[in-house]
């Protein structure tokens, strides 16, 4: 019989940007619209859509091997489970989301103790029962079942809510007061499988390929010819993950220049670099990057 693991794909707002992360990676997965077993082109993965506010308590229990889902619902759920490792995407941008603590941006509530007394909306109840106790003031906690950016003033005193730029919050006129949690997307696995020598091996290799992915996204290569005597000039210019690679080509007066740099500086460089004499300079996507 062949070894399976069993592997939850966040269904909601993670889903798109984890099924572009995996295609990235190189697992081709398809979803239908009525169907939540998704189809992977892996005989050794077996899928399935589950909430990523839920996909911790299924991995605990052993329903799945492993699962993509965020810190922040590992923690609200208490789930033990083991993290293997971050995986820092979100929905919007590759990055780490935050949730916060906003108000009314005319409201009084300055800092933590101001809401001795008040109401808090929030999906996170049991993450922010703790943050109160550990400011110690005594507050109702709420359970939002959405839409909490609204509740504010006339529901709610108070929201603690994700965000990953703040842009919902200051479309709804709201001010951040503190941060309650940082969180990132987390690969996470059973402890029994966790033990498995196969499954283990299994969901670190996945891992690698997805961080490789997730490094490789907002970056490219540049490939360039360059005279020897012009060489240290364009070097000084690249802003290189470790050093070029430098080889050589059929006329001993010229080498070929191999780099990887981020996306958002090419248009910086690029010109400088042709100003110091580079030639045939082209720009190539990357799928992967293995540090």
């Amino acid at each position: 019989m062949m070894n399976r693991l069993k592997l939850g794909i966040p269904k909601g707002s993670l889903q798109e940007a984890t099924l572009e992360l995996f295609s990235r990676a190189g697992w081709k997965i398809a979803i239908s619209s009525r169907n939540y077993v998704p189809t992977i082109d892996d005989a050794e993965i077996e899928c399935l859509l589950v909430r990523a506010q839920e996909m911790s308590r299924y991995v605990e229990t052993g329903a799945l091997d492993a699962g993509i889902t965020g810190h922040d619902w590992v923690v609200e759920t208490g789930s033990d489970v083991e993290e293997l490792a971050e995986l820092v995407y979100a929905k919007q941008r590759l990055s780490r989301v935050k949730w916060v603590l906003a108000v009314h941006e005319d409201s009084a509530i300055r800092q933590p103790r101001d809401l001795q007394g008040k109401v808090i909306a929030t999906e996170i109840v049991r993450i922010t029962e703790r943050y109160l106790q550990r400011h110690e003031v005594s507050a109702r906690v709420d359970f939002s079942w959405g839409a909490t950016e609204v509740k504010v003033p006339q529901l709610a005193d108070a929201i603690v809510e994700v965000t990953e730029t703040g842009s919902s919050l200051r479309a709804n006129r709201l001010r951040i007061v503190d941060t309650v949690l940082e969180s990132a997307t987390v690969f996470i696995i059973n402890r029994a499988a966790a033990a498995d020598t196969w499954k283990k091996e299994k969901a670190e290799n996945l891992i690698l390929m997805l961080q490789g992915a997730i490094a490789a996204a907002s970056k490219v290569g540049l490939l360039l010819n360059v005279r020897r005597e012009d060489l240290d000039r364009v070097v000084a210019i690249l802003p290189a993950l470790k050093k070029p690679t430098i080889s050589m080509l059929s006329d001993p007066e010229w080498v070929a220049v191999n780099t990887i740099v981020e996306e958002s500086v090419v248009r910086q460089i690029l010109p400088k670099l042709k100003a110091a004499n580079a030639q045939g300079i082209v720009e190539y996507p990357l799928n992967k990057i293995v540090l």
